[in-house]
């Protein structure tokens, strides 16, 4: 057969092709059942609770939720001035089972806009497993400087300008970074915190506590006189888990110096730290039972044909496997991704409106993302389908065929949320 003729006879084996497709029923309903789930199926993962017990997100200076819940040990500064301290220890309620001190533990100085959660700050601080850091507004992070441990810090203020500090002896001092925070008032409150994120076990997350103790802080600028309070900062608020059985926040002063209990965490919020909340990954949640499906329908279109013998009058028609085989996967490939693109389209649009009308908090997501995550979901989809018809092609056998593309497909993302793995396992 010369190449003229090949290439005239793969629109006759294309329409051949669609028109088998759609003159099967149980194809055709497969398709649609597969389109309904993506659509219709229960969204899971809210996080549970109802909109009228749900308590206030915090939004952040940049209007992305946020964690904003630590234990603030303050007095009032107004104008210009700095405090010093020394932070001697940290520790955390996981580490007293024989295991290390939370990573993201924090203790240090902090010096905040207000008391509004998401309100801006400014804050210098060691923690568990990464040194010293200057954090501010919940998503700017900067490491202190390498070397000996840093265990002094110094916060200082200058109009809307805040430096940190660090230093290990309390004499040589290192810049850890400068930021400006817009807008900040006159009067703010500055001083000691302690902070201390959930402790992520497996699939879910336990609360935790730290402990700091710190010297003796040494200030200077206009602090008014008068003793220090302590607060526990974002109780109220979504992203806050609240402190483990039997522990709570607090301060006791000794001798000058301080020792403070706080937990939670000044960071972007995550999925899990908002309740009850939606992302767009859970309006999609319909995908995985779609999958299995577009699975079934797709290594039927090839083990039918050949348990009923029909495979030998397939070939003939098009005398080449190959071409025969490439047309099937563009008939297939292509309403897969078809259908799928226009259902998570409705999907993301149609619970967009729900969860939203419920009280359900939905983290935002660009336009480029939304599009990324529908284009990509029909076309993972539709690959899916592909790669199910050349396993059905290679077998012959239905049950085999969906078998093994279900294990190679669906299974890795299971035993990604398997607590017991080893975390490299989890984590590719």
């Amino acid at each position: 057969m010369s190449e003229a003729t090949s290439r005239a006879l793969m629109p006759r084996l294309l329409r051949a092709e669609w028109t088998k497709f759609r003159s099967v029923p149980g194809w055709v309903a497969g398709s649609a059942v597969a389109a309904l789930l993506i659509v219709l199926f229960p969204l899971t993962g809210l996080g549970g609770g109802a909109p009228e017990r749900a308590r206030p997100i915090p939004i952040g200076p940049d209007g992305a939720p946020v964690s904003t819940a630590f234990y603030f040990v303050h007095r009032p500064l107004s104008g210009d001035g700095h405090i010093t301290v020394a932070v001697t220890s940290l520790t955390s309620l996981s580490a007293r089972d024989g295991g290390a001190t939370a990573a993201w533990a924090k203790a240090g100085l902090i010096i905040t806009a207000g008391s509004a959660p998401g309100a801006r700050y400014a804050a210098v601080m060691v923690t568990g497993a990464h040194g010293v850091r200057m954090q501010h507004d919940y998503i700017h992070d900067k490491a202190g400087p390498p070397g000996e441990a840093m265990r002094w810090l110094r916060l200082t203020r200058s109009g809307d300008t805040v430096t940190g500090e660090a230093s290990p002896d309390g004499t040589r001092w290192s810049r850890v970074g400068t930021v400006r925070l817009p807008g900040l008032a006159n009067t703010v409150h500055a001083g000691l915190f302690v902070a201390c994120p959930q402790d992520v076990r497996g699939v879910g997350t336990a609360s935790d506590v730290a402990t700091a103790e710190f010297g003796e802080p040494r200030v200077s600028g206009a602090w008014p006189a008068g003793g220090w309070s302590g607060d526990q900062m974002g109780a109220d608020t979504a992203t806050f888990a609240g402190y483990p059985p039997g522990s709570s926040g607090g301060f006791t002063q000794s001798g000058g110096g301080f020792t403070v209990t706080g937990a939670g965490d000044l960071a972007p919020a995550a999925r899990v730290d908002v309740v009850p909340a939606a992302a767009v990954n859970d309006l999609l949640f319909g995908t995985f039972p779609a999958l299995v499906v577009i699975v079934v329908v797709a290594t039927l279109t090839i083990t039918t044909e050949y348990r009923y013998g029909l495979i030998h009058s397939t070939l003939s028609a098009g005398n080449r496997r190959g071409r025969v085989l490439l047309a099937k996967a563009v008939v297939l490939g292509g309403v897969t991704f078809t259908t799928s693109l226009v259902t998570t389209v409705l999907a993301v649009r149609l619970w967009s409106w729900l969860v939203r009308g419920l009280g359900v908090y939905l983290f935002p997501a660009t336009s480029g993302a939304l599009l990324r995550a529908e284009v990509g979901t029909a076309a993972l989809l539709a690959l899916a389908a592909v790669f199910a018809l050349g396993v059905g092609t290679i077998l012959r056998r239905s049950a085999p065929a969906v078998t093994i593309v279900i294990v190679a497909v669906v299974v890795p993302y299971l035993l990604a949320l398997v607590p017991f793995l080893p975390r490299r396992w989890r984590s590719g």
